[in-house]
């Protein structure tokens, strides 16, 4: 059995099980978490003023954005309930969280990638705003870890084809999930 670890105030009951804390940002802000090639994340921030705030959701001239929106849907998901896991073919996801607090993690499964295997995972929100840029045959997903319905609006790069969607789906608690995807929820 693992000894307790020492600390400044003596041996802690339990420590054995304690993980180090890690952060999930550099000391200029940036994410350092990033793995999944391809992924890209481009905080944004609430502007104050005298009536409330504005907070930006795209603009043309954000490198992000290497594609036109063509479309652009909102979903609403209610808490504690997880939509996952999610993957396009040929269809690059752009989502933007515009309230509640979403979890939401991207993971790697492709067979030629640099970066299979990897789980990326982002916690968004009013309070935290981005735009998390997904490529095409990435697993993702979110979970509303908030105590409100969380609103989200996505500005795919390619419409929706309602004859032959461009979507495939893989439940988040399935036992094939399970063995494919690393724990998230």
């Amino acid at each position: 059995m693992p000894s307790e670890p020492e600390t400044a105030a003596g041996r802690i009951v339990g420590g054995a099980e304690l993980a180090a804390k890690h952060s999930a940002v550099d000391r200029d802000g940036a994410l350092k978490d990033i793995t999944i090639a391809g992924v890209r994340f481009r905080p944004t921030r609430p502007v104050p003023h005298e009536d409330g705030y504005l907070t930006e959701v795209a603009r043309t001239g954000w490198d992000v954005l290497d594609a036109p929106i063509v479309q652009v849907h909102v979903t609403t998901t209610f808490p504690g309930r997880v939509r996952a896991w999610g993957l396009h073919r040929s269809i690059t996801d752009r989502l933007f969280v515009v309230s509640g607090l979403v979890k939401i993690a991207v993971f790697d499964g492709r067979e030629d990638s640099a970066t299979r295997g990897c789980l990326n995972e982002f916690v968004v929100g009013e309070k935290n705003p981005g735009l998390l840029v997904i490529p095409p045959s990435l697993y993702h997903g979110w979970k509303n870890i908030g105590t409100m319905d969380s609103i989200i609006i996505n500005m795919p790069d390619k419409m929706y084809d309602y004859e032959s969607p461009d979507a495939l789906h893989l439940s988040w608690n399935s036992e094939a999930a399970r063995r494919i995807i690393p724990p998230v929820w």
